[in-house]
Parts: C-alpha cells; sequence; structure tokens
C-alpha cells in the first residue's frame, strides 16, 4: 500500500505563483510514476503533469507547458509541482497519484488539495 498526500494549495491572483507538494510513503519503488490530476467544477478529472522516478523524464497536458514544472521534492519520495502564471482556469482541485511502471492506470491517489486562481 502507498499513501499520498498533497500539501500547498491556496488561493492567488492571476499570474501569480503556488507550490504543490505530494508526500508519497509505505510501499513505492524507484520505478514508479508520479503524477499530478485536477478537477474542476463541472469538468472531467485531467491529467496535468508526470514525472518518472527512475529517469526524471517528464510530461505535461498542453495547457501548462511552459508554466507548470513537476520535479522530486527535497525530501524523499515527494514530488513538488510548481505553478506559475497560474491563470483563472486553473482554479481545480489537484491530486497527486501514483502509477506502478507495470500498470495500465494511477493506482493510488491523495485527498487533494485546493488551487483557486481569482482575475
Amino acid at each position: 500500500q502507498v499513501q499520498l498526500v498533497e500539501s500547498g494549495g491556496g488561493s492567488v491572483q492571476a499570474g501569480g505563483s503556488l507550490r504543490l507538494s505530494c508526500a508519497a510513503s509505505g510501499d513505492t519503488l524507484s520505478s514508479d510514476i508520479m503524477g499530478w490530476f485536477r478537477l474542476a467544477p463541472g469538468k472531467e478529472r485531467e491529467f496535468v503533469a508526470a514525472l518518472i522516478w527512475s529517469d526524471s523524464e517528464t510530461h505535461y497536458t498542453d495547457s501548462v507547458k511552459g508554466r507548470f514544472t513537476i520535479s522530486a521534492g527535497n525530501a524523499k519520495n515527494t514530488v513538488a509541482l510548481q505553478m506559475d502564471s497560474l491563470k483563472p482556469e486553473d482554479t481545480a482541485v489537484y491530486y497527486c497519484a501514483l502509477k506502478r511502471h507495470w500498470s495500465a492506470q494511477y493506482d493510488y491517489w491523495g485527498q487533494g488539495t485546493q488551487v483557486t486562481v481569482s482575475s
């Protein structure tokens, strides 16, 4: 089992920045893939970014490229999402998730953290 705990959400004006962090504990593997997703009111859950721990390869959805950066955190088994140049449409609950490298889907999810961007 794996437990994921997000932190760092909040409210910011458009153009501002926030940094989200996710701490993973339990049965983590160096080959795991860490992802961030978001869920906005009235919309479906959307993939935001992913980091493959073994080689630090990253992936982003087009709408956040150049604005968001996913990286390994300073503490072991943590992943950060640096969000710059935030827009009102980035407002959502952000979820951290973990996928085993052999799995077709993300297997573990955090509780989510609210990000609100005002215009």
